[in-house]
């Protein structure tokens, strides 16, 4: 049954990637890599929050299962902000290679950080 879940889940957190990416385009257009940077900040932000329930409050490991591996796992798309540095490189844009690769790394971890500090309070 577990299965069956983190596979709705998945199916679920990739609509709402690309609905939240389509969005997010129609403001920010290509060449602009913030939409990806904000899904990727939010599902860390959730990811946080989730395992400070799991650590904290005795959630269900299930529920990390499901909502953190299924949902946040197929929202988040780390592949995809590669291929935008990469991009970025290709385009000899190297300071916003490095802006867009820093940003990512450091706005999701501290997103993480403050979702698992929101829930740990």
């Amino acid at each position: 049954m577990i299965v069956v879940a983190l596979a709705a889940a998945a199916a679920a957190g990739a609509l709402a990637r690309y609905g939240l990416d389509q969005a997010l385009r129609r403001r920010w257009p290509p060449p602009s890599t913030a939409p990806i940077l904000v899904v990727n900040v939010t599902g860390s932000l959730l990811l946080g929050a989730l395992t400070g329930l799991a650590l904290a409050h005795s959630a269900p490991g299930a529920l990390l299962t499901v909502a953190g591996t299924g949902f946040c796992g197929s929202y988040t798309t780390f592949s995809t902000a590669c291929w935008e540095t990469v991009g970025l490189v290709r385009r000899h844009r190297w300071g916003a290679a490095a802006g867009h690769l820093a940003a990512t790394v450091g706005a999701s971890t501290a997103a993480a950080a403050v979702g698992l500090l929101a829930v740990l309070g």
